[in-house]
Order: structure tokens, then C-alpha cells, then sequence
């Protein structure tokens, strides 16, 4: 592909960009809402047991499961992004999404029609999951794929945004109506309402995305015919290490957000007695932090390097969580003090992880592969970095009393550890450009075997 074919492309990144954060807005308010919800109505309306542990518990387990199909939905939709394409994967991802967060808010409660309530949110959950398990790696990589190579940092962590904008929203949207209601109201249909307004969202983000162009890098690989015949199989055969880096990685990311996001909100209200609505407000104001905090760090990466970023935020976000659990015990009530404790870890510290990601992620693999490499590597990984991290620290908490939050902040900090380890592995062993691939030739080969290298070069040779 010439110059000349490249440059309109080029000045589409915007609209492009603007598509790939839009969507990943309404998938990731979709995904959070039922995790603002779980702790605080979820237990109550659809797992009633004796023991509010219990079901807490057990509402934050269909939490989790949302998170173990994750890796499905990454599978099947990064198999035909990358033998499809980019953007049909995407506007079927956020339709997926869209259906089932919608069908949420229907669903009766426990005391309406007894199992089948909880049974059909699992299967609701299991949709989402499957969904968002796809959605994620095509946004990044519209964006990323798109971006010059010198701005790829910067680029890539726009639609990282959507992240903090979904949960912004969805915190948001749970915190004015619990504001606005009474306690009788929100738990009877309030809550609901958050969930009917995904049908909207929705809408918009579908009309957008069908409105922008494949990625110029996929339609090199198309016009080569270079495609994977089976991108999963040729991920695993031809790159093992540069998952197994991918995933190690990701720990931090998974962990730090769970904790301050999730399982924070059900610990302020519970065991420090704040109010709902400021617990909620405190998440959110840290959230808005991150829309500005995020793309700083994506652009940190391109000056000073993408592992180099991405190994000092993984220790310094990881041991954030000691002084914010000491603040929020020794607050003395202070909402200023415990948001404080919110949104320097979480609206700063995290960014300096989630910025520099995807294009970190992205470039592990080439792009023949690309979607279903950075969708496994990123969904997998959530399966115990994420999904697992509220029953985790629930559980920890239990073993240790509430007034003792510290070993949760041990496994934050031990999360943060593997992660920098990974990085720097990672940075260590990426040195050359990955041959054989028209679609990525600024693309370099974490942790590729010998052997693997010299079949790629005499594949380029010939």
C-alpha cells in the first residue's frame, strides 16, 4: 500500500479513534454496572441468605462468571476479526453487550420467581462476558492499528478511556439514583433503570462504528493473503511466551481495579460506615481523574518506553493500596479524606498501568494474529487477576477481621510485583521487528524461540 492510499486513512484516525473509545464506553458501562450493583442490591434482591457474607458472596461469584467467559468471547470474535476483520466484530459486541445488560434490568427477583431469578442472571452475566470478551482487543486495536508507530502509546490508550468513562457512567448513574430515591425505591426499580438505559447507548455506538473503515494494517494482511487459517492454534504454536508475559503482566491491571472499584465500595459502606452515595461519588470522581491521567500515560510510554512506564506504575500502584486502606480506617468519618485515599491510587497510580497497555499488549503480537492474541492474553488473565479479586479480598478479609484490611493490600502489592517482573521480562527480550508479517513490521517478538525466529526470517527470505 502506497503513501498516497495510506494518507486518507490517516486523517480518519480521529473519527476512528472517537468510534473505538465510544463503544468501549457503553461496553464497559454495561460490564461495571452490574459490578456497582452487586454488593450493594444484587445480595439482597436475588441471593437472600441468613449470612450477609453469604450472599454477598455469592453475588460476587456471578460477577466473577462474566469474567471466565470472557476468554470465550475473546476467542470467537478475535478467530474471525482476524480472518473477518476488525470492525464487523465490533458492532456484534456491542449489540451482544447491549441485549443482555438490557434484559438485566427485566429480570424478576428471588421472592418474584424463586432460582430461576439467579439463574437467569447468570446466564444474562455469561452473554455480557462473551460479549465484552471480543469487544476489548478490536477497540484497542482500531486505534492502535491505525495510529503512527511513534504516537501508538498515545493513540491506543484513548479508547483505554472507556474504561474509566463506563464506570464513571455507571457509578455515576447508580449514585444520582440512589441520591434521588429512597431506599425503598432504589432497591424496588430504581436500580433497574440503569440497566433499560444501555438500549440507548447502544443505539449511538452502533451507528458509529458502522460508519468508520477496516484497519490499513488487517487490509495489508488481507491483500497478501497472509491471514491465520486458525489464529488461536497459530498464537499458541508460535508465540507461548509472549502470552504467558502478556498475562503476567496484566495481574496489576485486574487486581488494583477490583479492589478500588468493586470490592472497595462494599467495604466503605459496610465495615467504615460511609454512605452509599459518597462511596459511590468518591469511585466516581477518581474514574474522571483517569479520563485525563490514562491517555498522559499512553504518551509517557512513546517518550520513554512502553515496559520501562508500565514496570515502576505496576510497583507504585500496588503498594498505593497501604496508605489508602490506613486512610480509610483513620478517616474519622473525613469524605474528603477517604475520597482523597480513592483518587490518588486509583484516578493517578492506576493510570500509569492501564495507559500504556494495549499498545504494550498489541505489541507482543503481529497482526495476522493480533486480535486473538491481545483478547486471550487480556480476557484469561481477568479470569483470576479479575474476576476472582472481589471473593479474594472478601475472603481475606473475613480470615484477617474487617479492621485489618492489610492482607488485601499484600495481594495488591504482590500483584504489582508480578507485573513488573513480567514487564521487564518482557522488555528485555523484545529487541527485533517480527518477520514474515506485512501487516506488522514495527511489531517486535517478546519471548519468540530461536527456532521460531529463524522459520519467520526464511519465511520472509523466500
Amino acid at each position: 500500500m502506497t503513501t498516497s492510499d495510506t494518507a486518507p486513512e490517516r486523517g480518519g484516525l480521529g473519527r476512528v479513534v472517537t468510534a473505538a473509545l465510544i463503544g468501549a464506553t457503553i461496553e464497559w458501562y454495561d460490564f461495571f454496572l452490574y459490578g456497582v450493583v452487586a454488593g450493594i442490591v444484587l445480595n439482597k434482591l436475588y441471593f437472600p441468605a441468613d449470612d450477609p457474607l453469604v450472599s454477598t458472596l455469592l453475588a460476587y461469584s456471578t460477577f466473577a462468571v462474566g469474567f471466565v467467559t470472557r476468554p470465550l468471547g475473546g476467542v470467537i470474535f478475535g478467530h474471525f476479526g482476524d480472518r473477518i476483520g476488525r470492525k464487523s466484530m465490533l458492532v456484534i459486541t456491542l449489540m451482544l453487550m447491549g441485549v443482555a445488560t438490557f434484559l438485566i434490568g427485566l429480570v424478576p427477583t428471588y421472592a418474584q420467581i424463586g432460582v430461576a431469578a439467579p439463574v437467569l442472571l447468570l446466564i444474562l452475566r455469561i452473554v455480557q462476558g462473551i460479549g465484552l470478551g471480543g469487544e476489548w482487543g478490536g477497540a484497542v486495536l482500531m486505534a492502535f492499528e491505525y495510529a503512527p508507530p511513534e504516537k501508538r502509546g498515545l493513540y491506543a490508550s484513548i479508547p483505554q478511556i472507556g474504561l474509566a468513562l463506563g464506570l464513571c457512567i455507571a457509578s455515576g448513574v447508580v449514585a444520582g439514583l440512589s441520591y434521588g430515591l429512597t431506599d425503598e425505591q432504589f432497591l424496588s426499580w430504581g436500580w433497574r433503570l440503569a440497566f433499560l438505559l444501555s438500549a440507548v447507548l447502544v443505539a449511538v455506538g452502533a451507528y458509529i462504528r458502522l460508519n468508520v473503515m477496516e484497519t490499513p494494517e488487517f487490509a495489508r494482511v488481507k491483500e497478501t493473503n497472509r491471514e491465520a487459517a486458525i489464529p488461536f492454534v497459530s498464537m499458541i504454536r508460535d508465540f507461548p511466551g509472549n502470552v504467558v508475559a502478556g498475562m503476567g503482566a496484566r495481574t496489576i491491571d485486574g487486581v488494583f481495579f477490583n479492589i478500588f472499584a468493586v470490592f472497595s465500595i462494599g467495604y466503605l459502606t459496610g465495615t467504615v460506615q460511609v454512605p452509599r452515595t459518597q462511596a459511590l461519588l468518591g469511585v466516581t470522581s477518581a474514574a474522571l481523574l483517569l479520563c485525563v491521567t490514562i491517555p498522559i500515560a499512553g504518551w509517557l510510554s512513546d517518550r520513554l518506553g512502553r515496559t520501562r512506564v508500565y514496570a515502576w506504575g505496576s510497583v507504585l500502584t500496588g503498594f498505593s493500596a497501604f496508605p489508602a486502606f490506613w486512610i480509610f480506617l483513620n478517616s474519622g468519618g473525613s469524605i474528603g479524606a477517604i475520597w482523597l485515599a480513592l483518587i490518588v491510587p486509583f484516578g493517578i497510580f492506576y493510570a500509569s498501568v492501564y495507559g500504556p497497555e494495549a499498545a504494550l499488549f498489541s505489541e507482543l503480537f503481529p497482526a495476522r494474529v493480533r486480535y486473538t492474541g491481545i483478547s486471550f492474553v487480556y480476557q484469561f488473565s481477568g479470569i483470576f487477576a479479575s474476576g476472582l479479586t472481589p471473593i479474594v479480598a472478601t475472603a481475606l478479609l473475613q480470615y484477617s477481621g474487617a479492621d485489618r484490611p492489610w492482607l488485601v493490600c499484600a495481594y495488591c502489592a504482590l500483584a504489582g510485583l508480578v507485573s513488573a517482573a513480567s514487564a521487564i521480562w518482557i522488555g528485555r527480550a523484545t529487541r527485533r521487528p517480527l518477520a514474515g508479517d506485512p501487516g506488522a513490521l514495527d511489531a517486535k517478538p517478546a519471548l519468540v524461540a530461536p527456532t521460531t525466529r529463524r522459520m519467520l526470517h526464511n519465511s520472509a527470505r523466500s
